[in-house]
């Protein structure tokens, strides 16, 4: 019984996480020179190598909510191993674009690239 509580409230949880956000226009400027500063330490040009506590902290900020901190899933499908069925690129394109139940997300090129390319390694 406890169980199913917890699991309902953590749904719950979730769903408002997601519908909320949008409202970044007083912290553009500094997130916008962050995410640069991530990506150009992170080498994330295709084969180079991702910063993988900066990516796992874009992801947990953007998308744990519905798949997990851990990756295990949730509202969203698991992606503890999504790098062995989607390249980088198919990731960034769905983090972007949405697919099916789940909507394009207001995330910049930069960090869904970030993130894309440290769940792409998940195989």
């Amino acid at each position: 019984m406890k169980w199913k509580l917890l699991t309902v409230l953590f749904a719950a949880m979730f769903v408002l996480a997601a519908c909320g956000g949008g409202g970044d226009e007083g912290s553009s400027g500094d997130s916008g020179d962050t995410s640069t500063e991530e990506q150009e330490s992170s080498g994330e040009s295709s084969g180079g190598e991702v910063d993988s506590a900066a990516a796992e902290e874009a992801f947990q900020a953007n998308c744990a909510s519905c798949h997990g901190g851990d990756l295990g899933g949730g509202v969203g499908p698991a992606l503890d191993s999504v790098g062995a069925d989607m390249s980088q690129d198919d990731i960034v394109t769905i983090i972007q674009n949405g697919r099916g139940d789940m909507p394009a997300q207001d995330v910049d090129e930069q960090t869904a690239t970030q993130i894309a390319g440290w769940l792409a390694q998940k195989k």
